[in-house]
């Protein structure tokens, strides 16, 4: 069932998202991810499992206008084999052509639809624009130690609702402790066992909300695992010429500091 890439189709679905009532900062707790730290890289089945939360339930409302649907294929990415990225653009989105003005099966070459709820935000560098960590005292002195926080922020947001309501102005708020002011309008989007993974993966509350925000890192920064290897071996070469000039210079300067011993 094609899902098209125009606003009435996807706001009828739609839940108004990022509306809080005045209060302090969230609570967002840290969370070890696979990509965290120098040496860490993105888990290719958990950002498959991420896309498809996404897919089935984030997508209603969230766009990922950003990232071309090619992009599945890269290596340091979900990795899909290319027919299977072909399959996924074409089974799941329609975009309209010019040329035959009229809608057609979305390519690899077409990018994820853009968000319909005007209330619903683009998700596509969510996981960078969000800053999880803040403290001590608004400082963000944490963040050179856990990051930016923005995939835990995410995390956090998916997990943190409390199960309470209230009403406002004719619109539903839901408590959360993640976000700030803690209430939030987006009703809570995932449940215990609301998408089966093919490869049997856990599949409750916090692991789809892990999944998924592991996606959505991989949305905001698709080259992290490329950036590392070049920033690894860029050290390496750095010290192996720090050790050269050091050697290069010692035997330079060697003769003359026998003669001034000498003398």
């Amino acid at each position: 069932m094609f899902r098209k890439i125009t606003l009435s189709a996807i706001a009828a679905l739609g839940v108004a998202t990022g509306v809080h009532a005045a209060g302090g900062a969230g609570h967002v707790h840290d969370h070890a991810f696979s990509f965290e730290g120098p040496f860490g890289t993105y888990d290719q089945m958990q950002l498959q499992r991420g896309l498809k939360v996404y897919t089935e339930v984030c997508s209603a409302c969230h766009g990922l206008r950003y990232v071309p649907l090619r992009t599945l294929g890269d290596e340091g990415g979900p990795h899909f084999p290319e027919d299977q990225v072909r399959a996924y653009a074409s089974q799941n989105f329609e975009v309209f052509d010019e040329e035959l003005d009229d809608f057609r099966p979305a390519k690899p070459v077409d990018h994820f639809p853009v968000s319909g709820d005007p209330n619903a935000p683009d998700l596509s560098l969510m996981a960078k624009a969000r800053a999880g960590f803040h403290g001590p005292y608004g400082l963000g002195i944490n963040q050179f130690v856990k990051g930016m926080g923005g995939p835990e922020y995410i995390l956090s947001i998916l997990t943190g609702y409390t199960g309470k309501e209230k009403e406002e102005a004719g619109t539903i708020f839901y408590e959360n402790t993640a976000f700030p002011g803690g209430w939030i309008a987006m009703a809570p989007p995932l449940d215990d066992e609301l998408v089966e993974f093919d490869d049997g993966h856990a599949n409750d509350l916090h692991h789809l909300a892990e999944d998924v925000s592991a996606f959505l890192m991989w949305t905001s920064e698709p080259h992290m695992n490329a950036r590392k290897e070049a920033g690894f071996v860029s050290v390496l070469f750095l010290i192996f010429v720090s050790v050269v000039l050091y050697l290069t210079n010692k035997r330079l300067w060697a003769k003359v500091k026998r003669k001034e011993l000498a003398s």
